[in-house]
């Protein structure tokens, strides 16, 4: 999985990042018990995609959590920057 700057702080500074699972979320999740703290920064509090928070697998936008991935799947992560 490939992370936004914002998060490198979870990540131990790392841009790439390996996780496991069938689905995003399962990705999500798997990266979240080696760097805890990181899926909240992607998922809210009742289990949603962030506004800010948007989902490439293999170079295709799709929001959906419950995307089936495979072992060899790219996921990028971006994050919207707002301000002004």
């Amino acid at each position: 999985m490939h992370l936004p700057s914002p998060l490198f702080s979870y990540s131990g500074g790392q841009a790439v990042v390996e996780g496991r699972g069938q689905t995003v979320r399962q990705v999500v999740q798997s990266l979240d018990r080696k760097y805890p703290g990181l899926a909240f920064r992607i998922v809210d509090e009742v289990g949603q995609l962030r506004r800010h928070i948007r989902i490439f697998v293999d170079g295709q936008s799709d929001d959906d959590l419950e995307r089936a991935v495979e072992p060899q799947s790219e996921i990028h992560i971006v994050a919207a920057l707002s301000g002004g």
